[in-house]
């Protein structure tokens, strides 16, 4: 992966790039006043530019580029302040004070609401496999400024942690987190508005039994999976599916009480 300066601020912002590419194996090259298509054409590469306050990816196929917003979480954040429900809130029984492990972190929506119920005595760890996806996400939850001082507070408290999320779960303990929570990114979600950025660095791998039997053993409380309402993932991994009228169901494995 190429990691670049905006066009701007350029000699301020080379430091800060190097830095960036160091950290997570990329190259760093000059900007030297050229395009972002210039440059992916150029080397054949993914690009991430590093800007003074926002840092965006692009991807070499010339597909859209993404940068970090909190997209519906704002929403979703404001119901919630407002005394409404949240059916992933719902689903997964999340409260102040538990732990939640996302296994799918994508741009994080689903994390910072959990984050924003779990509040600062809870904690919430975030898996994502593509290194442009965490780094950009990761930096965008330090920095993004909402005018929800709550939402804010629950951004900065979630830890990001780039790795493949059954590789992740292999190395915890028995009962480390109250809740693991998938939401397997399709192609039918990345087709969505504002998410073709996410497309060439998407994880496309199958959630498996093997993977949701890591999930069970690694949650004291039970597993939450989200999926379209015509998925039989749901039957064949065994989740008990929690009806409801949208396009997007959960699913629940509750762990037995002892």
């Amino acid at each position: 992966m190429i990691v670049t300066t905006a066009g701007k601020n350029a000699l301020r912002l080379q430091n800060k790039a190097e830095e960036v590419a160091l950290s997570i194996g990329g190259t760093f090259v000059e900007r030297e006043g050229l395009s972002i298509s210039s440059l992916t054409e150029k080397y054949n590469k993914d690009v991430l530019m590093i800007g003074v306050d926002k840092i965006s990816y692009h991807p070499k196929d010339g597909g859209t580029p993404f940068f970090f917003h909190p997209n519906s979480s704002m929403f979703r954040v404001k119901q919630l302040l407002r005394g409404e429900k949240d059916a992933f809130i719902e689903a997964s029984q999340l409260s102040e004070g538990m732990t939640l492990l996302d296994c799918t972190l994508g741009l994080a929506s689903d994390s910072i609401v959990a984050s924003l119920v779990t509040g600062e005595y809870g904690s919430v760890t975030g898996i994502e496999s593509s290194t442009a996806i965490s780094f950009v996400v990761r930096s965008g939850l330090k920095v993004w400024e909402s005018k929800l001082p709550e939402m804010n507070a629950a951004m900065r408290r979630i830890e990001v942690v780039q790795s493949n999320h059954y590789e992740f779960l292999k190395k915890q303990p028995d009962n480390r987190y109250d809740v693991v929570y998938f939401d397997p990114m399709f192609e039918s979600t990345i087709a969505s508005p504002g998410m073709q950025g996410l497309k060439s660095s998407a994880d496309y791998g199958e959630l498996t039994k093997k993977t949701v039997n890591e999930a069970l053993r690694v949650s004291s409380q039970r597993v939450v999976m989200k999926d379209n309402r015509t998925s039989t993932k749901f039957k064949d991994l065994g989740f008990s599916v929690i009806k409801r009228n949208a396009s997007t169901l959960y699913g629940v494995i509750n762990k037995p009480l002892y």
